[in-house]
């Protein structure tokens, strides 16, 4: 296989297979082996791998990208023989080493991420090249988790416009169902999967390679386990399996919601506002992966009904079980929590309308101050104040992106700088003595032309949480590009496409301020991936080019260090 192999043909291919997905929701597909196996599918999904600095991280068999590249035979021979194995029918799983990492803000308690080795990685990437488009056009679009061109912030988005008045008055929605379901990922049941998976492939060699992964060993601590159910957290094709699964919680409220062919919010909206004129409930669910809110168009008793319903509706077709202790139902009033934001819906000033507003919670910022307090207390006083700015400055960073879409958000950001200063200036006096406040300021707080005052030394300075704007975050509506659908006989709502239009940065550096997160390391973090990083895609519709960041953290976890897997950026 020569080094220069023409990849182009795959967007080409993804294209076509979003494409017969859409037109046809009964056509099964066959033959795809053959596109996994292929030179160009194999060298692409290389190129993808190979940006993450998780490919430098060894499995079972501690083979790293490094390795590859110093084979005799390099990448190109590292590819032949995974394309022979597959091809001849030789490829199997290896075990996938599993790593615990501590849940930020619930001491003692962890999260499993398994770690596959860097051939089956690859091999994960380069069937999720051809399965994605196929499956991608089944997925609802109030479904926001694990999809391309989709942020937690459309999904916050979704929910406060349902929460928003309309021309005919007030939001008639009132209550919520918080749901969580136990173990999610861990109680994903094989046999359910592959059934959902059937229905839209048909070739065996693919759904064989899909079983296998999910069969794979799990080695913990020298010991191997054969695991029955779960898909592996951390593998690639993970998060693209469980949405497969969970969409099964989204068309049992296809009344209610816009179903995934639909051009547009009328239909749906027309069954919600008959429901209403005859007395009857209306449900609409907004998910993002295994966390979602059902909006209730009812009464209390509606909602305590449906959360009974969808409890028995979990263990009789998922074989899951909702965790009736923390799922809620709540007035919208009262507010909610979902996604790291505090959502609830109250009176506007100016025009004394109930609008749905979005605020940081306490439990967040108190998390954040305590991440920022263990990093501080753990540096030692003999290394330089840069050293511990560019150990803070991701975090500040991160998290500021992420809220800086909140009620008040300012207001909180202000008290967050203002504690910040006197943090560092307290390490600052440890490791300076008896130097007074004054002579600290001298030395490192020295303002320049144009920009704001604080902590640096050096070319390092010490980021602030208000440095950044308060934003609204736009709701894209339901059809939002995902690269194979933005054909010109498609249209999106204005803004829709920001994602793909806005141009990358020229260089990689900590923090542009249109970058925003996007969480996925509940399937797919590395928790040693440090801010920085990362790479860049090219949009499979147009070809512009984004740089993608890959920092570590959990959903539940982002907005308190600013740090995690993130899929994607998104731009406001």
């Amino acid at each position: 296989m020569s080094d220069t192999v023409n990849t182009g043909f795959i967007l080409d291919m993804q294209r076509k297979l979003y494409r017969w997905s859409v037109a046809d929701p009964d056509k099964r597909f066959a033959d795809l082996f053959n596109i996994v196996c292929d030179r160009g599918t194999l060298r692409r999904a290389w190129e993808r791998l190979a940006r993450n600095r998780g490919s430098n991280t060894p499995g079972t068999d501690r083979v790293t990208r490094k390795r590859v590249e110093e084979r005799p035979d390099g990448v190109t021979g590292f590819l032949e023989d995974i394309r022979q194995d597959l091809r001849q029918g030789t490829y199997l799983p290896q075990p996938v080493r599993q790593r615990l990492i501590p849940k930020p803000g619930k001491p003692g308690k962890f999260r499993p991420l398994g770690i596959p080795t860097l051939k089956d990685r690859l091999v994960q990437m380069a069937l999720k090249l051809v399965l994605e488009p196929i499956f991608e056009a089944d997925f609802y679009p109030t479904s926001y988790g694990f999809r391309p061109g989709r942020s937690t912030h459309d999904a916050l988005a979704r929910v406060r416009h349902k929460l928003n008045p309309t021309s005919a008055g007030p939001s008639r929605t009132r209550y919520v169902i918080e749901g969580d379901i136990k173990g999610c990922f861990d109680a994903i049941d094989h046999h359910v999967l592959m059934d959902r998976v059937r229905r839209r492939i048909q070739d065996r060699k693919v759904l064989r390679l899909v079983l296998a992964f999910l069969k794979a060993d799990i080695m913990i601590e020298g010991s191997l386990r054969h695991p029955v159910t779960g898909t592996p957290q951390g593998g690639i094709i993970s998060p693209l399996l469980a949405n497969v699964y969970l969409t099964a919680i989204d068309e049992r409220y296809k009344r209610w919601v816009p179903n995934p062919r639909d051009k547009t919010r009328e239909r749906a909206q027309q069954r919600l506002q008959s429901d209403y004129k005859r007395g009857r409930p209306g449900f609409y669910v907004v998910r993002y992966a295994d966390d979602f809110v059902v909006l209730v168009q009812g009464t209390m008793q509606d909602a305590a009904e449906e959360r009974r319903a969808l409890a028995e509706f979990l263990k009789t077709e998922l074989r899951m079980e909702l965790s009736m202790e923390k799922t809620k139902v709540t007035d919208v009033r009262e507010g909610f929590d979902f996604l790291g934001y505090r959502v609830a819906q109250e009176r506007m000033p100016s025009t004394r309308r109930h609008v749905g507003m979005l605020f940081i919670p306490k439990s967040k910022s108190q998390l954040l101050r305590d991440k920022i307090k263990a990093k501080v207390r753990e540096t030692p006083t003999g290394l330089t104040l840069a050293d511990l700015i560019g150990d803070i400055n991701p975090v500040v960073i991160g998290w500021r992106n992420y809220y800086r879409y909140a009620t008040r958000a300012l207001k909180e950001f202000a008290k967050h700088d203002w504690w910040l200063y006197w943090r560092m200036k307290s390490w600052l006096g440890k490791k300076h003595g008896r130097a007074s406040g004054r002579t600290l300021r001298r030395i490192y707080a020295q303002s320049r032309p144009g920009e704001s005052s604080g902590w640096r030394m050096g070319e390092k300075k010490l980021a602030r949480f208000a440095d950044t704007k308060r934003l609204r975050y736009p709701d894209r509506g339901l059809r939002i590009p995902n690269g194979w659908n933005a054909g010109p006989e498609e249209a999106f709502r204005k803004g829709a496409d920001k994602f793909w239009r806005q141009p990358a940065p020229s260089h990689r550096c900590e923090g542009h301020p249109w970058l925003m997160p996007r969480m996925e390391s509940r399937m797919r973090g590395n928790s040693h991936v440090r801010f920085g990083a990362g790479d860049e895609e090219t949009c499979p519709g147009n070809g512009a080019r984004r740089f993608i960041p890959t920092l570590p953290a959990t959903a539940a976890a982002l907005p308190l260090i600013g740090i995690r897997s993130f899929r994607r950026a998104q731009v406001a």
